[in-house]
């Protein structure tokens, strides 16, 4: 955990900033999410453009409250503002300016929410000055990480033998997934894995094993809090540990904002780096290997001809396991933040499951190792790939820290 220096330039900026509530950073970003499902429900087509449309949330949300408490480098050259001015009106016009952008469709619903978070602020002076600043890091902030136009997207090309047939539903992997200018790395393939094992290796031999056994519909093997576990991390949901860490006494609102942008700044990067790599190596899942073993060319793998995974296989190439990699760019950052675990310990809860309640896992290590682990059991990821993801998520969350919204010198940021 890095020591905070709490110095006389931050306790100044501090005490010159205007009050705002704790939890503004953490309202909006969840209002924000709640905003994207309704306007993205399931099966609809997804749209480029809002892509990153929370991780826009964030960074304008740090833009402008870091322009009035200034702690960090500007990420988007904003500079300083009035410190006087309101960080709660600042927030939330930057939210909702960039939420407006991306729905337009939502306007009524977001300008009431909008208008009632300005209602609360009754210094008049300060709430107009807010407003300001936070419309000038929304611009800002719209105005990043868009398409890069030099990147030709190519549409997914099934690699068949002629003549022979194929699967036609193309992969949920769009060519404009690794099309996006990344927030930290240079080039989208940075941190590409080496190649998965050779088909004739001992590891491959190990690691289809290991699946076949536990992550089977029907395994034996698999204990039943395995299954509950495989069947949770589906889709988890870190919110229960960003408030608990958010809501710690003593925290600054600028350092909430910073934690939220660098949470979605290298998941965005980290996202984009494990499609590349899954188009680049094109390699199969566990349920075509496995019922397909005989052309593997290793002796010491046998098939099963009606294998078929616990949880539905995802429609896009098996290495590297894009879980692994969001647990493990996530936990990055964390770890950076607050340690191996916040007190308490590391809150998940799972979207996947109705009305799953929160499980408290002791460090982020071990949330990391069960995410992958779940894959397994779940029979959709080798060991192997697992691990590649998880690699991916720690380079590009250690890049992020080390590199996005730096301390200044003599601050109190972390």
């Amino acid at each position: 955990m890095k020591a905070l220096k709490f110095v006389l330039g931050a306790a100044l900026a501090a005490f010159a900033a205007t009050p705002a509530s704790a939890d503004v950073v953490c309202e909006w970003m969840g209002f924000a999410d709640g905003v994207i499902t309704a306007a993205t429900p399931t099966g609809t087509p997804r749209a480029p453009e809002r892509d990153r449309a929370s991780t826009q949330v964030a960074l304008a949300m740090f833009e402008a409250l870091n322009a009035i408490d200034r702690r960090y480098e500007s990420y988007l050259g904003v500079p300083a503002g009035d410190p006087k001015a309101s960080q709660d009106a600042a927030a939330a016009t930057a939210a909702y300016q960039v939420l407006l952008a991306h729905f337009p469709s939502q306007k009524t619903a977001l300008e009431e929410s909008w208008l009632l978070a300005l209602d609360g602020i009754r210094d008049v002076s300060a709430r107009e000055k807010g407003k300001a600043i936070g419309d000038e890091a929304a611009k800002a902030a719209l105005a990043a990480g868009g398409i890069d136009p030099a990147i030709t997207q190519n549409p997914y090309k099934p690699r068949a033998q002629p003549g022979v047939w194929t699967a036609v539903q193309m992969p949920v992997i769009e060519p404009f997934d690794v099309a996006f200018k990344p927030w930290v790395l240079k080039r989208v393939d940075a941190v590409r894995p080496g190649p998965p094992p050779a088909l004739d290796s001992a590891r491959w031999a190990r690691d289809y094993d290991e699946v076949k056994r536990l992550g089977g519909k029907t395994s034996t093997e698999r204990t039943p809090h395995q299954t509950l576990m495989a069947r949770y991390r589906i889709t988890p949901n870190m919110m229960p540990s960003f408030r608990m860490i958010a809501d710690a006494p003593g925290r600054s609102l600028v350092q909430n904002a910073r934690l939220f942008a660098l949470l979605e700044m290298s998941a965005d990067d980290a996202g984009m780096a494990t499609a590349e790599a899954k188009l680049h190596y094109n390699f199969w899942r566990p349920v075509i290997a496995i019922r397909s073993a005989e052309t593997d060319g290793n002796d010491a793998t046998a098939p099963e001809p009606a294998w078929e995974p616990l949880v539905p296989t995802p429609n896009h190439p098996e290495y590297p396991c894009g879980h692994c990699t969001y647990a493990a760019v996530a936990a990055a950052v964390l770890k950076a933040e607050v340690g191996n675990a916040p007190p308490g310990g590391v809150r998940v809860a799972s979207r996947s499951i109705q009305m799953s309640n929160v499980q408290v896992l002791p460090t982020f290590d071990d949330w990391v190792r069960e995410v992958s682990l779940s894959r397994t059991l779940g029979g959709v990821h080798y060991r192997f790939s697992n691990e590649a993801g998880e690699e991916i998520g720690r380079k590009v969350g250690e890049l992020a820290v080390a590199n996005l919204m730096r301390p200044l010198p003599k601050s109190g940021g972390k």
